[in-house]
């Protein structure tokens, strides 16, 4: 299939004829040259490109009519001097640029398929008269001066030549290009929507081509009219054995059941249906699966095509279950963000209460991380969190949390503890073990810790002043010589 830059290229609304020609080269193929940028125009208008390019091609067109129009005036003015015809040639000109400058503030307005087809006949009329009648009529006077004429003679006879069938045929031209670009410019439109069309088309075939869902469709009758690869791998079977087949024959064990009739008619009737079934694959497994259909009707709401998409429930819930992953863990080190330490911690307070626990909420911040990241760059701080990370599980217990919530800074929260020593002898081995060489490549590194945190519920704040808290015992912790913890008193508040 063609580009559209080929498309636009190929696109001719004002076709150049050699009766455009004058006789003066260095006009002729400057005309040549804005006949073709009227063309790449038109093109770019009929094929929707973006307001950026259309306003460069529009203004390539403007300044080189403008220069065209210099080459012009110093024609006519070497042979015909200060004219009366000169100087009302070069008014024409000024009054185009006037004209095209107006239409230029305005281009960003042209929405409607009539505005942008005003624009384009009004170039193509204009530019279409003024060589035919305007500079053909010129030319011939400065041609005539040229072969000796006088310019008073010269005038006569140009204008002599200008009347009469000439001035008859050139109207025809005009009319025909008039009628010509309308047409012309129509059809574009149509190429355009239809190449639109066709890219949806590839891009949708595209989509059922690679998704992991088993997709088929099939005509009025049931019968399989297309498969994408993942159906036929869902049964085994190569896509030329499926078409032509029907449906329900393919599948008895789906559609022959009493709920696999019952979502085929209720598709028959509605044009929908959605929900879970069981499908025994070819090696005998029954497996859950979701099931849906739809209708596909015409304009006029006749059924043309049934679609049907199998997808596997257990790939649904990996899917879920990875979205949940991602939306609840640090993508680095694999414990939970904020948003899931603001569930655990909820839960936690609440289990404290009814079981009358203690529950420790710390904050914990890495001491010399810093240095090791900017001496041996953010690969080397990445394993140094990921092996603290590990580190820290390894410690605490099944019931515990450690969460990170931002570079090297980490929440941890000690639950159902029965006395509030059994949380500071958590908070020590995980200081001491933090503290312990980490071997990033062939280099031995080492980081501290600095610990902050507050009991609950003798500290018996919501779970936003607990962090508070527990930050504010860290910030002690840190002053008072680091690699040490510190836990919340009232009086540091």
């Amino acid at each position: 299939m063609p580009t559209v830059d080929k498309l636009i290229a190929q696109a001719e609304i004002f076709p150049w004829n050699n009766t455009f020609a004058t006789g003066i080269e260095v006009i002729d193929i400057q005309h040549h040259k804005l006949v073709d940028l009227l063309n790449q125009l038109a093109g770019h208008m009929a094929f929707g490109s973006d307001e950026s390019t259309l306003s460069r091609v529009f203004d390539e067109l403007s300044d080189y009519a403008v220069y065209h129009f210099q080459t012009e005036e110093g024609v006519w003015n070497q042979y015909l001097g200060a004219d009366a015809l000169t100087l009302t040639h070069a008014q024409t000109h000024q009054d185009f640029v006037a004209q095209v400058l107006k239409i230029r503030e305005q281009l960003s307005e042209l929405s409607s398929d009539e505005a942008i087809e005003e624009l384009v006949l009004f170039l193509t009329h204009w530019l279409a008269f003024h060589i035919l009648e305007d500079d053909t009529h010129m030319a011939q006077v400065v041609l005539a001066v040229q072969s000796g004429i006088s310019l008073k003679d010269a005038k006569v006879a140009a204008a002599a030549q200008m009347k009469g069938a000439a001035h008859v045929l050139i109207q025809a031209v005009l009319s025909m290009y008039d009628s010509l670009s309308s047409r012309t410019l129509a059809l574009l439109r149509e190429v355009s929507q239809r190449r639109r069309v066709e890219e949806k088309l590839r891009l949708s075939s595209n989509i059922i081509e690679s998704s992991a869902d088993g997709i088929f469709i099939t005509d009025t009758r049931g019968v399989v009219t297309d498969v994408n690869p993942a159906f036929c791998l869902e049964l085994q079977r190569h896509r030329d054995e499926l078409l032509g087949q029907p449906v329900k024959a393919l599948m008895p064990h789906l559609f022959g059941s009493a709920s696999g009739q019952a979502a085929w008619e209720v598709t028959q009737q509605v044009g929908h249906w959605a929900g879970e079934l069981r499908c025994r694959r070819p090696d005998g497994e029954l497996m859950p699966i979701w099931l849906t259909l739809s209708l596909v009707k015409d304009e006029a709401h006749q059924t043309q095509h049934l679609v049907g998409v199998l997808s596997s429930i257990s790939q649904l819930v990996e899917r879920h279950q990875a979205l949940e992953a991602a939306a609840n863990h640090d993508s680095l080190t694999g414990l939970p963000n904020r948003r899931l330490l603001a569930d655990r911690l909820n839960q936690a307070m609440a289990r404290s209460k009814r079981n009358h626990t203690t529950l420790a909420v710390c904050y914990l911040d890495l001491d010399g991380f810093k240095l090791i990241n900017d001496h041996l760059g953010h690969d080397a701080g990445d394993v140094v969190l990921q092996v603290v990370a590990l580190r820290m599980k390894q410690v605490l217990r099944g019931v515990d949390t450690v969460a990170r919530i931002g570079g090297d800074e980490f929440v941890l929260l000690l639950c159902d503890l029965a006395q509030p020593q059994e949380g500071t002898v958590l908070m020590e081995r995980l200081l001491k073990e933090v503290a312990q060489p980490i071997q990033v490549d062939s280099q031995w590194v080492q980081v501290g810790a600095s610990l902050g945190a507050t009991l609950f519920p003798a500290d018996a704040g919501i779970a936003e002043d607990l962090l508070k808290h527990a930050d504010l015992a860290l910030y002690q912790a840190k002053s008072q010589g680091k690699g040490c913890y510190r836990l919340f008193e009232p009086a540091i508040a």
